[in-house]
């Protein structure tokens, strides 16, 4: 029980790598806000991780609305009394060529990977602060926060400045016991990669098999896609890490596509 008494907001939690991770922090005893857009969504994620024991409960949170966000982590800290751990997950994706992509897009996609993971630590750094008990932040990046892919410029710009963000927490968290990690996953196949199979193969014209092998996979040591266990396993150890040994950091689970 590595998190025991623990509080975690995860943002986008609702399904795919956050429901994973809140899945990861519950068996290890923290109470996990499952965060997500679609309140619906939420309560049935937290009702189903409910019953193995742990507490849990939904919060319905637009990470692109101040208030919203603001709410959100307001009444987590009113119902357990704190946050130690924030998990800014939310994510979209968007796929189309540079020249073709509309201004309204790419607000959309930075909007939610930035503008939300901002806000959401903004709002929990000023609860970690003041309760004076230091805390652990984790931004959701991706293998595209350190190389690009065609097609997909919003998030890729938005996922190399969230080390720069993470940099930032790390270094002005210090003073008040606060660390910041990004994580950076491959592919992992979750509804978000799905959808992108069947956009790729039209944009490249190219069939479906041929994204996954020739495409997503084809740098992996092993063509394997990186899986839900390996990126939740990885947000439990840096969750329960000790110190501040580790911090500012950006860690790669993608089977060997990107080595640093």
């Amino acid at each position: 029980m590595r998190l025991a008494d623990k509080v975690a907001l995860i943002t986008g939690a609702g399904r795919g790598i956050g429901r994973a991770i809140a899945e990861g922090y519950t068996r290890e005893g923290a109470r996990v806000a499952i965060a997500d857009l679609d309140l619906d969504t939420a309560r049935s994620t937290a009702a189903e991780l409910s019953t193995g024991g742990g507490e849990v409960m939904a919060v319905g949170m637009d990470v692109t609305d101040e208030a919203a966000v603001d709410a959100g982590v307001r009444q987590v800290a009113e119902a357990w009394g704190r946050i130690d751990i924030l998990v800014a997950n939310a994510g979209i994706q968007h796929i189309e060529s540079v020249d073709r992509l509309s201004l309204e897009n790419w607000r959309k996609v930075v909007a939610v990977h930035l503008d939300g993971a901002f806000l959401v630590t903004r709002a929990c750094l000023q609860r970690m602060y003041a309760d004076g008990q230091g805390g652990c932040v984790l931004y959701m990046g991706s293998v595209h926060s350190k190389l690009a892919s065609p097609l997909k410029a919003p998030y890729v710009a938005a996922k190399h400045a969230l080390l720069g963000l993470c940099r930032s927490v790390a270094r002005e968290g210090a003073d008040h016991g606060v660390r910041a990690n990004v994580i950076c996953p491959g592919f992992v196949r979750t509804p978000l990669v799905e959808k992108q199979i069947p956009e790729q193969a039209r944009e490249l014209g190219i069939s479906e098999e041929s994204v996954i092998r020739d495409v997503m996979l084809k740098d992996t040591v092993d063509g394997e896609f990186t899986t839900l266990e390996d990126v939740s396993q990885l947000a439990v150890d840096l969750a329960a890490f000790p110190s501040a040994a580790l911090t500012g950091q950006s860690v790669v689970v993608s089977h060997g596509w990107y080595m640093q």
